[in-house]
């Protein structure tokens, strides 16, 4: 099945008949793998009963296809069926490569049949080339006449019984047939890696995979068999399916696919195709070709190899610095002068929206080809290849005179290139220089793995349990803390790696790395940490890596292991020699082989431990010895410290990383500060660029790993990975045994405990109830100060479930104490315990250096001028406790409600639906999910009882565990028949500094606001002057958000409707010059003369519409200028439509507020001015002093207010109530 995957074949000699040769995997249920090589060639059938049986069945054929047409020529039938019948039985096809009708039928009186054999190969390793190499020469070593030489059965058997897999890190030549029969053997040197120091071997040519797909292509086939989508390559050439196959689950190294993996799928499986499981299939392409069907293509990745073009999953994540990772392999690619694809399309400029669902291939030929800059990739990286042989002395003195003389070097270069060309590889030239490019790609791509996961082992959740109780239990436990592994990566990686840390192969490697606690460490995770330690002693010993693209620099090294190896072989065997006397002088087809003779096992067999073979083991050690692996050693000598040494003496013993440590956190503080003040800080002359916000918390994530180092120094026994969280749950532990009633009290009630809080209360609760309305007065007890205390903040971040490791847990910690700014006093209390400080660390320790430690307190400190958000932000799926505590108006009428009263917050991450307040409550707790930097909140009530009519003055939120309080004004009422009817408001929130204490806070909040929410004209009349900067201020906040959306630290919702944004400005302005309301009424409302407007242009509309239907066949030159004028009017008018059919609940100012977030969003904001100021009722109701009835104010508003059109308005679905963009 796999020896012939097309089944038997017959052709004739005007077919294409040369031999195609194809490799497959045979796969074991244990994984074990087994590997075959094909050669499958066409000889003449000279038996007559079958030639006579195929014309026989090819009449039949023709009759049949006949009689189905109705006379149809056959030819036209045979080309709707693409040469297969249904006919002749499934392996016995008359297949064809023409049209012409000459080439597709058979005459056994003038043509020769020919039918396919094929000579496989099993192997144990996958030793591609010499198999190759040796079933090619075989078949043509074949003697077609008489003459010298040996038989074919001699290289089979010397193959079978002298040749062993080489040894570990050892190479072996032997001997494989030539190309003719007459010429002695060809040498051929292989050799096996070192599996616990080197990459596994790969003989398959990675050459080729880059040459038919190109960079591009590969890197994503590469993502998504990352991510363990569904893979399915298709091509005519079954050795193209599993030379890509191979090749591209080679590069995963150190991971490896862990599911189906089936390269050439035999046609009566194709059924396969719809299983619902990771795979990777290779697919026959037929000659006939065909339309593909595939029961889901949602998961699918498909990759026409021949055609070179690819299909790839929607929303498929970008690999990591993509557009670097391509451009070092090009690079890599150039310089071996392999061809490959160079276009530049989408998938490597843009990194979010960077994966395209079909993309053609170009080869290099064609004019996507970029040309090759001065300044390449690969020069800048400097690698250096050995060269086949070293420049010649006079090549170099041109060289030096034409740098001297301003001679470009490139062109002289390319003298000792074309040089290179022109000579021919011998094959193991060939098969060295395939090898050596493997190396170094798999090199490139080892390297992206170990920049990314450099820090893994610290994720590891190492087990507490004996082996077969792990292994009992493996599915329901958490072997990596991918939650804070994540936390400390940049956010363009974070659609990648959270995907990719879900996959089978992560799982895997995890779990072995797990499992080397009972048993030894997989090959493949040795030689992965041993580049990690090789990049730790490059860079330093940290968690957190720069973001910046790194290089591959390993290449060289081996390089230099693996070309030494095939140059100084260390075994060598013995040529072939004739083992059949007797032989025929010349066949005419490829015989069967003597198996008497093929299964006369030698007496001195290597294959029973004794070998045959000539032992040329050399030493690569100078004199004779192997170096002893040495000992990482520490900067600077080691000082053996007595227990009576002055704090003065070890303080100076330990000077170098002291000073190391203050200088990291000194700059590592500067650097997180400029950052945060961008563009005012380099103006005050810290020099540099400001830092994006993406790398924020990468900053962050560097911190916490300067403060596992300062506190892993000098300490006497590792509790656990994080030595700062095993300090911290030690203080923890000490203070409850002082204090047994701080681990019960109130104030340090954690987030994974329901709503204790709110019995803490109730006694407060019930005794107002007995005060009289009054009486009743919302004192500092209603918002109690948050504890700032370090055990509260340690319990906090134990709550969390989605923590399962200590470093998860200190870094939570930390990003929580530098959210709340008392990450300094934090570390300063926990130090203080000088018991617990001796009792744990070396009197050398950095920690108990009183002048260092104090230093380095204060660098800390300084974070406190600056806002993080960096624990809100980082932990997305924390459930977390939010207090609400709302202030109603002192007034008796006004302070409670008897309605069913609600409340929804919307943040940066989420939204909650409507959460019920309780009862009579004015306090309470609820839980949910971490909303983020909390945005807007609307309040309302189904307006039932006898007293619904409620009015609030503010509403307080604060999250409980990061103390962040926001303050909502309102000042309004909420009910139907008081004020302008509204049972639901939206309140734009603020942030409350930390400088203002609870007590000051709940007396700012008994008052009425400044501002309400939807303000109405409580605030004193302002000038015209005025009035037009308020607006200039709120468009030209609006602007500058959307220019600087990078580094946006607001919400847009609070430039539209907060204070001082684009809806009180509008409000403002619009209530301007408005008429004596002794005319119209005592309460006026901006919505009502809205309502008015929108009347005046539903007649406008009918009466402009007959008339311009007249003027238009007069005067052309009006129909654009009123095609937009009537956009408008009736955009206008669907809109308050809308807004009245989905916003019963909203009164008139909420309207209004709706009204203008609406038309800002559909870019109407500019345009509808105009017509609203020629309407009926604006006159009625403005003065002519007002914006909409001077000229030169309404050209500022339409002028002020044109530029917001030009942006794509998104608006928080708080605000739309559900309306969709209609114009």
């Amino acid at each position: 099945m796999l020896c012939l995957p097309s089944g038997l074949k017959f052709r004739t000699q005007k077919h294409s008949v040369e031999p195609t040769f194809h490799s497959f995997v045979l796969t074991k249920e244990d994984g074990h793998r087994t590997y075959g090589f094909s050669l499958v060639f066409y000889e003449e059938c000279r038996n007559r009963k079958i030639c006579a049986a195929m014309q026989t069945l090819q009449a039949m054929h023709i009759t049949e296809l006949s009689s189905g047409q109705n006379g149809t020529p056959p030819t036209a039938r045979k080309g709707q069926d693409g040469h297969n019948t249904r006919s002749l039985p499934r392996h016995f096809k008359l297949s064809a490569h023409s049209p012409g009708a000459a080439l597709g039928y058979y005459d056994s009186t003038k043509d020769k049949l020919l039918v396919t054999k094929s000579i496989s190969l099993l192997c144990q390793q996958p030793y591609l080339y010499a198999a190759k190499t040796f079933l090619t020469n075989l078949y043509k070593c074949v003697p077609r006449h008489p003459g010298p030489g040996l038989s074919l059965e001699s290289y089979v058997y010397n193959l079978l019984y002298n040749v062993p897999v080489p040894l570990p890190g050892k190479s072996l030549k032997f001997f494989i047939p030539n190309d003719e029969p007459a010429k002695p053997p060809l040498e051929l040197v292989i050799h096996q890696p070192m599996p616990s120091q080197e990459l596994p071997m790969l003989d398959y040519p990675l050459k080729d995979m880059f040459t038919w797909l190109g960079a591009d292509c590969v890197i994503q086939l590469f993502t998504c068999v990352l991510l363990e989508n569904q893979v399915l390559l298709r091509s005519s050439d079954f050795h193209k399916l599993m030379v890509v196959s191979e090749c591209i689950t080679a590069l995963l190294y150190p991971f490896s696919w862990q599911h189906v993996y089936v390269p050439i799928l035999p046609a009566s499986l194709h059924h396969f195709l719809d299983a619902p499981v990771p795979f990777i299939m290779g697919l026959h392409a037929h000659s006939e070709g065909g339309v593909l069907k595939i029961a889901s293509e949602a998961n699918l990745c498909y990759v026409d190899i021949d055609k070179q073009s690819s299909q790839f999953p929607e929303e498929l994540p970008v690999f990591p610095h993509k557009m670097q990772f391509i451009a070092e392999i090009r690079a890599l690619l150039n310089k071996y002068k392999v061809p490959h694809t160079g276009k530049t399309d989408n998938m490597v400029i843009n990194h979010y929206n960077g994966d395209i669902m079909t993309s053609s291939l170009t080869l290099p030929g064609s004019g996507f080809h970029l040309p090759r800059r001065k300044h390449s990739l690969h020069d800048v990286l400097d690698w250096d290849r050995p060269e086949p042989s070293p420049p010649s002395d006079t090549l170099q003195r041109i060289v030096d005179i034409a740098k001297r003389t301003g001679v470009n070097v490139e062109d002289i270069d390319s003298i000792e290139d074309n040089n290179v060309k022109e000579r021919v590889l011998s094959p193991q030239e060939e098969y060295q220089e395939t090898l050596m490019f493997n190396n170094a790609i798999r090199e490139i791509f080892l390297n992206r793995f170990v920049q990314i996961f450099s820090s893994y082992e610290h994720f590891v959740i190492q087990p507490s349990q004996d082996k077969d109780e792990w292994l009992n239990n493996r599915d329901s436990m958490h072997v990596f803390d991918k939650a804070t592994f994540l936390s400390d990566q940049p956010t363009q990686h974070l659609p990648f790696l959270s995907r990719f840390l879900e996959t089978q192969m992560f799982a895997s490697l995890v779990d072995s790395k797990v499992m080397s606690t009972w048993s030894e460490l997989d090959f493949n995770i040795r030689v992965f940490d041993q580049r990690i330690s090789l990049l730790r002693k490059k860079v330093g010993e940290g968690i957190i890596r720069s973001t910046r693209y790194e290089p591959c620099t390993s290449i060289d090294e081996s390089q230099k292991i693996l070309e030494q190896r095939l140059t100084n072989v260390d075994f060598e065997t013995n040529p072939p020699t004739e083992i059949v006397p007797h032989r025929a002088a010349y066949f005419r087809s490829f015989p069967l082989l003597d198996s008497v003779a093929l299964n006369k096992e030698p007496a001195q067999s290597s294959r029973r431990g004794q070998t045959q073979w000539k032992y040329k083991m050399k030493s690569m050690e100078s004199n004779g010895k192997t170096p002893a692996p040495q000992e990482t050693q520490s900067p600077r000598p080691q000082t053996k410290l007595s227990a009576d040494m002055s704090p003065a003496l070890i303080a100076q013993a330990n000077w170098t990383f002291v000073e190391k440590l203050l200088k990291d956190c000194k700059s590592k503080t500067k650097r997180m500060l400029v950052e945060k003040m961008g563009s005012e800080a380099v103006a005050l002359g810290h020099g540099g660029e400001s830092l994006s916000d993406v790398e924020e918390n990468t900053l962050v994530a560097s911190l916490c790993d300067l403060l596992e180092r300062v506190w892993s120094h000098g300490l006497q026994n590792k509790q656990g990975k994080s030595a700062l969280w095993s300090h911290l749950t030690m203080y923890q532990a000490v203070e409850e045994c002082n204090d047994p009633d701080k681990s019960i009290h109130s104030n340090f009630l954690s987030p994974d405990i329901p709503n204790l809080a709110l019995e803490i209360d109730s006694p407060t609760r019930g005794t107002d109830k007995h005060k009289s309305p009054g009486d009743r007065k919302i004192g500092p007890e209603y918002l109690r100060p948050l504890p700032d205390s370090l055990l509260f903040d340690i319990r906090n971040v134990q709550a969390m479930t989605d923590i399962k490791t200590h470093i998860g847990y200190a870094r939570a910690w930390v990003r929580l104490a530098l959210e709340k700014k008392l990450l300094s006093r934090h570390l300063k209390t926990l130090l203080s315990d000088t018991g617990l400080l001796k009792s744990q660390y070396k009197r050398s320790a950095f920690l108990r250096c009183e002048e260092e430690k104090e230093q380095f307190l204060y660098h800390l400190l300084t974070l406190n001028a600056v806002d993080y958000f960096c624990f809100t932000n980082n932990y997305p799926t924390t459930k977390l406790p939010y207090r609400v505590v709302i202030f109603p108006s002192r007034k008796a009428s006004a302070a409670t409600t008897s309605a069913n009263s609600w409340i929804a917050i919307s943040g940066t991450l989420c939204e909650t639906n409507p959460v019920p307040i309780p009862k009579g409550a004015l306090e309470f707790v609820f839980h949910h999910k971490n909303l983020g930097v909390l945005s807007t909140l609307r309040i309302g009530h189904d307006n039932t009882g006898l007293s619904p009519k409620w009015m609030v003055e503010h509403v307080v939120v604060r999250n409980e565990v990061t103390g962040h309080t926001f303050k909502f004004p309102c000042g309004r009422w909420l009910g139907r028949g008081i004020d302008d009817g509204s049972t639901e408001r939206l309140l734009v929130g603020a942030l409350v500094p930390h400088s203002i204490d609870s007590e000051e806070l709940v007396e700012s909040c008994s008052t009425p606001p400044r501002c309400r929410s939807p303000s109405i004209p409580r605030r004193p009349i302002l000038s015209q002057v005025e009035l037009q900067h308020m607006l200039g201020e709120s468009v030209n906040a609006i602007v500058k958000f959307h220019y600087r959306r990078e580094c946006q630290d607001g919400s847009l919702t609070a430039l539209l409707c907060g204070e001082g944004g684009l809806v009180p400005s509008l409000e403002q302005i619009f209530l301007f010059g408005f008429k004596n309301q002794r005319i119209f009424g005592r309460n006026f409302y901006v919505w009502d003369y809205f309502l008015r407007v929108k009347e005046n242009f539903e007649i406008s509309l009918l009466e402009e519409m007959d008339e311009y239907s007249q003027r238009l066949n007069r005067d052309r030159r009006i129909h654009a200028e009123n095609n937009r004028r009537f956009a408008t009017l009736r955009c206008y008018c669907h809109l308050i439509d809308q807004i009245n059919m989905f916003s019963q609940t909203l009164g008139k100012d909420g309207k209004f507020q709706l009204f203008i977030c609406l038309a800002t969003r559909e870019q109407l904001l500019h345009s509808m001015l105009r017509p609203m100021s020629e309407a009926r009722s604006t006159a009625d109701m403005y003065e002519e002093t007002s914006f909409l009835r001077n000229c030169t104010l309404l050209n500022f508003l339409v002028h002020i207010l044109e530029p917001l059109s030009e942006f794509h308005i998104v608006l928080e679905k708080s605000l739309t109530h559900g309306i969709s963009s209609i114009c």
